[in-house]
């Protein structure tokens, strides 16, 4: 029999009754990926499923979820059933990367954009309002748009997996994504769960064993440059209020004289902005750092630098001298360098980073190294970096 509903072709699990037509369900299609020849090949074929507007349950770091197709209203509506979520809790959105995640949501707010870019790949969920004109939202059918962002609120994730990730590179559209059981049971952390909770009404069931996690992911939703965790999962509280503090990083070549003497002064200033001690910025959401792109890790500042910040009444004993990392140039709002050939090296490797990386001068001119000179070197150039820095105190949102 030829089905006229082109969403049920492929489904290796349906088949025909000879009594009466109708279609009955058989177990799902359980691929153990571990032991994959080819996970290409795996990969292609979840493709296909999802693109036919199959159910597809996927491990992630979290736990087992349950996905859609964007673009088949018919696969999302069967996601709704098989959930049994009432429609005033809608689905969250799964997209590739936080860059990505802007093409949805054009105008995410700094707070928003800061948690995704630190957070992503990985076990949180960010609810933001999402009304901009531009959203490509407005491009996924109607009764997508209904269930995902009922009210101009849209919940998004880039889920830490290799597996799904790479499925939804070789997609045209995001997915649908929510945990892999009826709505109210326990969250699933195996596939042998998923095939318990769900079995006959899901097509394929890709499994990587245990979920590494083995809970949900925190729910985060951010309003402006506010956030509230809407549900506390694998990232507790205290470390989302970190993730979405303002991070300046200074960076100069070996992290021993201009790049620690300006993360000690800026420190002081922004404290003295905000009423604070500098020990307390954290708390309140200001994160100041130094690294060097030819540093060596655990070194400590140089003799001059260390006189001249005592000269100043601030202190470098606790500075260790730390490399420019992936990690630092993700997390970093402003990454403040000393010379346009610090800028060069690091948009060469990290030419996404090219918005927030910046020269500490306001001219464009280069701050001199020291290292070598006399004291009266290091303390004009000291000087030099403290005149630049009333500016980009000015620049923190805080």
């Amino acid at each position: 029999m030829v089905w006229p509903q082109p969403w049920l072709s492929g489904f290796s699990n349906l088949r025909t009754s000879a009594d009466d037509g109708k279609i009955v369900a058989m177990a799902p299609v359980v691929i153990d990926i571990r032991s994959a020849d080819d996970s290409r090949d795996v990969v292609h074929r979840a493709v296909q499923a999802l693109a036919e507007g199959q159910l597809v349950a996927f491990p992630t770091e979290t736990v087992y979820g349950l996905a859609a197709s964007a673009l088949h209203p018919q696969a999302v509506e069967r996601l709704k059933e098989v959930k049994g979520r009432k429609a005033s809790h809608p689905f969250a959105l799964a997209v590739k990367s936080p860059e990505e995640a802007m093409d949805y949501v054009p105008d995410m707010s700094a707070t928003a954009q800061r948690l995704a870019r630190r957070c992503w790949p990985g076990p949180v969920t960010l609810v933001v309002d999402d009304a901009h004109p531009d959203s490509l939202i407005g491009q996924l059918p109607q009764h997508v748009r209904e269930t995902i962002a009922p009210e101009s609120v849209l919940g998004m994730r880039v889920p830490a997996h290799p597996m799904i990730l790479d499925v939804m590179r070789m997609l045209a559209g995001p997915l649908v994504l929510t945990s892999a059981n009826k709505s109210g049971a326990s969250d699933p952390v195996t596939a042998d769960e998923v095939v318990q909770a769900l079995g006959e009404e899901i097509q394929l069931v890709l499994d990587d064993g245990p979920s590494r996690f083995g809970q949900p992911s925190s729910v985060v939703r951010v309003i402006g440059n506010k956030f509230e965790v809407l549900r506390e999962g694998v990232v507790p509280e205290a470390t989302v209020r970190r993730l979405a503090a303002t991070m300046v990083l200074f960076v100069c070549t070996g992290n021993t004289c201009r790049s620690p003497m300006a993360e000690a002064m800026f420190r002081h200033a922004v404290a003295a902005r905000l009423g604070c001690k500098p020990e307390e910025l954290e708390d309140r959401g200001v994160i100041v750092m130094s690294a060097g792109i030819s540093a060596m890790p655990g070194g400590r500042s140089a003799p001059e630098s260390e006189s001249i910040m005592q000269e100043m009444g601030l202190s470098l004993d606790s500075h260790a001298s730390q490399p420019l990392t992936d990690q630092l140039v993700r997390h970093a709002d402003m990454v403040v360098v000393m010379t346009r050939a610090h800028r060069q090296a690091i948009l060469s490797h990290w030419p996404e980073a090219a918005a927030r990386v910046r020269l500490l001068r306001h001219d464009d001119g280069d701050i001199a190294d020291p290292i070598g000179g006399p004291l009266e070197v290091y303390r004009a150039c000291a000087q030099q970096i403290k005149a630049e820095l009333p500016a980009l105190v000015s620049q923190l949102d805080v």
